[in-house]
């Protein structure tokens, strides 16, 4: 007995999912029924009315949709889905184990062409060999990239979800469509009893010609296709597990449209005050019901949030959760695991020793970041990218500010939303950094914080 109950084709446009479905309806008892959740039709082209919905009732309930065509037809049911269909039943059919995933590739140069030909003739599908129509396309190097990285951001979503389900899926290529062996092998994951003798010949390949030929500017191709990044080489690992959205530790006005999104290691008493000033006092510890509830009694508010220099915030969270702060968790780890030589809470140190301590914690929060220590990620040092990242789960920030400047931008929030306006006076940067900044300790913190630079486009400290 199949351990499946339906099935999923999860492909694309030209990538030969029409063959392959043909294929799929000449085995006994199992059913592929088109595209049913492509934006414009229902199943197939023109078709806007199947299973007793039409397309606003599918665009409604899409999953009342799923339930009625596989209760409707005794056997295997499945369909095709694109990147452009519908999520709410990619997200279902994806957590679904008893779903099958036939997951269909093409070479993307391929399918662009082929697209491009079939936009140009109207003609998706050929039957007739005389009714073959032609074309020469110009090719589209901006284009192509884009038509690459939606199938690639599509595959990776697939992969994604099935690695964290512990499911798998069968891979096939468009040119293993006309494989009996591999057909059949597709039977066999299906949990059919049969075998395909040979593949539908119904259904005629178009444009079999080389690419060159089909294209009016065939070294455009040769251009594009160096830009292209095909094995992600240029890819930066992020290894920094994901963030909440800390919906607590979030700050809003109680006579003002603002709400501010704290990062810690930033300026946040600074910032905090400055609210309370502009908005007659502050509020935290709201749970996300109680946001929601204040970002509805105040249309038009504004969500921000202050960045700081990720020297000067690594810096801070040094002092305070290593150098000053009570004795910790992290303070014991940088000495016993890293080997760091750090003075005892309070102690008044020579200029040559705080800059080594630093170094060395800038070196462990690099090996942090990295996944290569035992310890979790804290707040204080966690990427500012990361802590925004998690925010915007639930508040996504209207402005994103910079603390060197936040004097006037503050000021602009304030005149966004209409209340008064209180002059920020900003956090001053603790003077004994000065006195260890060097070439060293920035090449440390970029090393460290690569993706706050990046994401930020943070140039030096000083």
């Amino acid at each position: 007995m199949s351990r499946f109950t339906s099935f999923v084709l999860l492909g694309g446009m030209r990538t030969g999912s029409n063959f392959l479905e043909a294929n799929l309806n000449a085995l006994p008892g199992v059913h592929c029924l088109g595209e049913l959740f492509n934006p414009h039709f229902i199943g197939k082209k023109d078709q806007t009315e199947a299973f007793g919905f039409d397309l606003a009732a599918r665009d409604r309930d899409p999953l009342a949709v799923l339930a009625r065509v596989r209760s409707a037809q005794d056997g295997l049911t499945g369909f095709r889905l694109f990147h452009d269909h519908d999520v709410r039943v990619l997200d279902s059919v994806l957590a679904d184990a008893s779903c099958a995933k036939i997951v269909l590739t093409r070479n993307p140069l391929d399918s662009y062409v082929s697209l491009k030909i079939a936009q140009e003739t109207g003609q998706w599908m050929l039957r007739n060999p005389k009714n073959l129509k032609t074309a020469k396309v110009r090719f589209d190097g901006e284009e192509f990239a884009a038509h690459v990285a939606a199938q690639q951001e599509f595959q990776l979503s697939i992969l994604h979800a099935l690695q964290i389900s512990g499911q798998t899926a069968f891979y096939l290529d468009y040119e293993d469509i006309g494989d009996v062996a591999v057909l059949s092998g597709l039977a066999r994951f299906l949990g059919v009893d049969a075998a395909i003798e040979a593949p539908d010949s119904t259904l005629k390949k178009q444009n079999p010609e080389e690419i060159e030929t089909k294209v009016s500017n065939p070294a455009a191709i040769a251009t594009a296709l160096q830009r292209l990044d095909r094995f992600n080489l240029s890819r930066t690992p992020n290894f920094e597990p994901r963030r909440g959205p800390a919906v607590p530790a979030m700050i809003v006005a109680r006579d003002a449209s603002l709400l501010f999104l704290p990062i810690k290691g930033g300026p946040e008493a600074e910032v905090a005050a400055w609210l309370a000033a502009v908005g007659g006092g502050t509020d935290s510890g709201l749970s996300q019901k109680d946001l929601r509830q204040w970002k509805r009694a105040r249309p038009g508010h504004r969500s921000f949030t202050v960045l700081r220099h990720p020297v000067e915030r690594a810096y801070v969270a040094f002092v305070e959760r290593v150098v000053t702060g009570p004795a910790s968790d992290v303070r014991r780890a940088l000495q016993r695991q890293h080997g760091l030589d750090l003075p005892a809470i309070g102690e008044t140190v020579a200029q040559e020793q705080r800059r080594s301590a630093f170094l060395g914690f800038l070196r462990f929060v690099r090996m942090n970041l990295s996944g290569q220590t035992a310890m979790k990620v804290d707040a204080h040092w966690a990427t500012q990218a990361a802590i925004i990242q998690g925010f915007a789960q639930i508040v996504p920030p209207d402005a994103i500010l910079r603390e060197t400047d936040a004097t006037e931008t503050l000021a602009e929030l304030c005149g966004q939303v209409g209340c008064p306006v209180h002059v920020y006076t900003g956090a001053t940067a603790p003077e004994d950094l000065a006195t260890i900044y060097d070439d060293g300790i920035e090449r440390a913190a970029q090393e460290a914080f690569q993706r706050d630079y990046v994401t930020f486009g943070f140039a030096r400290w000083r």
